[in-house]
C-alpha cells in the first residue's frame, strides 16, 4: 500500500473521529452551567476537541516511515 493511500485513510479516520466528537450526543454531555477558570465547560470542550483534531492531523501528515 502506498504511503499517500495510507495517509489518506488515516485522515478519513480523523475526520470521522471529529464528526463523533463534535456531534450532538457528545456535545450534550458537556452542556452544563459549570465553568473551569471562568470558561464555560461546553466552549472548553469544543476548542479542546478542535485543537486535538488539528494536532492529530498534523501528526498523521508529518509522520515519517521508520
Amino acid at each position: 500500500m502506498s504511503r499517500s493511500s495510507l495517509t489518506g485513510q488515516r485522515l478519513v479516520a480523523v475526520f470521522l473521529l471529529g464528526c463523533v466528537l463534535l456531534n450532538y450526543p457528545v456535545l450534550f454531555l458537556f452542556n452544563r452551567r459549570e465553568s473551569i477558570f471562568g470558561i464555560p465547560l461546553l466552549y472548553l470542550y469544543i476548542f479542546s476537541a478542535w485543537a486535538f483534531l488539528i494536532a492529530l492531523m498534523a501528526y498523521v501528515i508529518e509522520r515519517r516511515r521508520n
